[in-house]
């Protein structure tokens, strides 16, 4: 891919960062960073690219139009579209931000990116738009939207939206949608780092129901190589499903994070399901495979364990989010369930 001048957005956060770095480490580019620095946004993810000259950041919320021309005023030929309020029990206890950053915030970066002429406009989204499947059978990029969540609904919005700008203003889009992400800076509300975060200091582990939700888990590395990929070589207009074929149900992981970390199974305990809670996710990665060459190279339990041994080594890091407000969060979400 010759040079390109890439906007990332929301690349403070866990995935966006990942990105960024990876981005950085292998091609030319230059990259500007839009990030709202929300609870989930951390510059300590990206430290060290600060005297970086092909990376810029800028501190800007995707829902205002002057911070978002301020993001395109260098020139912008690909936009990837990271940012999004990402956290399930986040959208129930208040979904307002849900829809002001994943609807209308992907709405005023399709229009600059309709206006400036971008080359390739990528909306990065979620298997969770296609809703629960049942025990058999996997999500394709056909499979009807059917999101049940305040999240997933605002995500599926923002993916109609942009589908809708390519259809009828011609705007070069791309979505993909990945299945559940781990990996190094990943802010500890999420599944696998709370688990690792909390036995590490010798704390319960809630589990939701029977625990036998079933995800679907890709390194962040792999996600990372299948966008830079798409960015490549995806075709317009078109959706690419990404997974690395890795269905865990949650309690599995439970136990392996207390295995890896020589912790006693008694540390699980049981709460309360949340509501509309999917049973199952499963992604079909055939066309992202066939079409474009996708590979996951990492075996989920090894990177498993590398993910572990990333949160015991970087204490500092975790250990300074989990303070204040997340904590506040934290209470309210487990208490008493």
């Amino acid at each position: 891919m010759d040079k390109m001048q890439i906007l990332v957005t929301g690349g403070c956060g866990f995935i966006g960062s990942n990105f960024v770095r990876h981005m950085l480490s292998r091609y030319p580019h230059t990259i500007t960073n839009i990030d709202k620095l929300t609870y989930a946004g951390n510059l300590e993810n990206l430290k060290g690219l600060e005297k970086e000259p092909r990376y810029r950041f800028i501190k800007g919320d995707i829902a205002s139009a002057s911070d978002v021309e301020k993001a395109f005023s260098d020139g912008v030929d690909i936009v990837v579209n990271f940012a999004a309020e990402s956290h399930v029990d986040r959208s129930i206890l208040d979904p307002d931000a849900f829809i002001g950053t994943n609807i209308y915030g992907t709405y005023m970066l399709l229009e600059a990116a309709r206006k400036k002429g971008v080359k390739k406009f990528m909306q990065v989204s979620t298997d969770e738009v296609y809703g629960s499947l049942p025990p058999a059978g996997k999500f394709t990029e056909d499979t009807p939207l059917a999101p049940n969540s305040p999240y997933s609904a605002s995500k599926a919005s923002a993916d109609l939206l942009a589908m809708a700008y390519c259809k009828t203003f011609g705007t070069p889009v791309v979505i993909t949608r990945c299945s559940n992400n781990y990996g190094p800076y990943q802010f500890p509300e999420k599944l696998i780092p709370l688990l690792i975060t909390n036995a590490i200091e010798n704390l319960e582990l809630p589990v939701y129901g029977d625990g036998l939700n079933v995800r679907d888990w890709i390194h962040v590395e792999d996600h990372c190589e299948a966008i830079a990929l798409v960015l490549e070589r995806g075709e317009i207009g078109n959706i690419y499903n990404v997974g690395a074929e890795n269905e865990r149900a949650n309690i599995e992981i439970v136990k392996l994070v207390l295995d890896f970390l020589k912790r006693p199974h008694s540390l699980i305990k049981y709460v309360k399901d949340r509501p509309g809670h999917d049973r199952r996710y499963a992604i079909d990665n055939t066309k992202i495979r066939t079409k474009l060459g996708f590979q996951p190279r990492r075996d989920f339990k090894k990177g498993l364990e590398e993910t572990v041994r990333w949160y015991l080594q970087n204490g500092t890091w975790w250990q300074s989010i989990r303070t204040g407000e997340y904590l506040k969060y934290y209470e309210k979400m487990y208490k008493d369930r």
